[in-house]
C-alpha cells in the first residue's frame, strides 16, 4: 500500500484532521490521535487493540512490529511497514483505531450512513 492511498482512506473518515505532532503528522478525530506519520515515510504508527496487534506481528513480521518507546513496550500502538503489509489490513486497523478515538456521535452517524451487510 502506498502512502498517498493509506492517507486518502484515513481523511475519509468522518470528522479526522492531519495535525502535525512534534516531528511527525498525525490523523486525528476531534483532537484524538489514532496514527501517526514518522518524517521518514513508509510507515504507519497506527492506535491497536494489543491482542490484534500481537497476532498481526507473529503473523507478518516484515508488515508490523512492536513500538518500543522510552524502552517501554506500547502495546497499543503497531508500527505498519506500508510496503509490507496487505492493503485491506492497513484500511481496517485505520478504521478500527479510528473507531477507538471517535465521540459515540460521530460512530453512529458512521455507522448509519454504513450499515453492515
Amino acid at each position: 500500500m502506498r502512502f498517498d492511498a493509506a492517507r486518502k482512506f484515513a481523511l475519509s473518515l468522518p470528522e479526522t484532521t492531519e495535525e502535525p505532532h512534534f516531528d511527525m503528522s498525525s490523523f486525528r478525530v476531534k483532537g484524538k490521535i489514532f496514527c501517526t506519520v514518522p518524517p521518514e515515510g513508509g510507515r504507519l504508527h497506527i492506535f491497536t487493540n494489543p491482542l490484534e496487534g500481537e497476532a498481526l506481528v507473529a503473523e507478518n513480521p516484515k508488515g508490523y512490529e512492536h513500538i518500543i518507546w522510552a524502552k517501554q513496550l506500547k502495546s497499543d500502538w503497531l508500527r505498519v511497514y506500508l510496503t509490507h503489509a496487505e492493503t485491506a489490513q492497513v484500511k481496517g486497523l485505520l478504521e478500527d483505531a479510528w473507531r477507538m478515538k471517535a465521540p459515540k456521535r460521530v460512530l453512529a452517524a458512521y455507522d448509519a450512513a454504513h450499515p453492515s451487510t
